[in-house]
């Protein structure tokens, strides 16, 4: 089993940035791909970032490509979403999410999701 805490969310400017970070434990954290997801107010959850188990491989949403960096400590089993260039259409709710997969891409591959991070994008 595996339990993430998400943390780093708050209020920015349009065209700031912020990194969220999510720590796991139990586990073996190597062998989890882990991903990014997003829930818009009253929209549905939605994908953002995904990285592979060693962090060889990235995914993204293409709306947020070029913009957004996933990337994984296995050290410190954490894997981190920097977040530049925001936009007010950022603003929701993001989850950390974790799979027994090299990749978590979709709401199916999660086996393990965090508490979610509020993150506010400011006109």
């Amino acid at each position: 089993q595996v339990q993430l805490v998400e943390s780093g969310g708050g209020l920015v400017q349009a065209g700031g940035s912020l990194r969220v970070s999510c720590t796991a434990s139990g586990r073996t954290f190597s062998s989890y791909g882990m991903g990014w997801f997003r829930q818009l107010p009253g929209k549905e959850r939605e994908f953002v970032a995904a990285i592979s188990w060693i962090g060889d491989f990235t995914m993204y949403r293409n709306s947020v490509k070029g913009r957004f960096t996933i990337s994984r400590d296995n050290a410190k089993n954490t894997v981190y979403l920097q977040m530049n260039s925001l936009k007010p259409e950022d603003t929701a709710v993001y989850y950390c999410a974790a799979g027994q997969k090299k990749m978590v891409l979709t709401i199916s591959q999660t086996d393990y999701w965090g508490q979610g991070t509020q993150v506010t994008v400011s006109l």
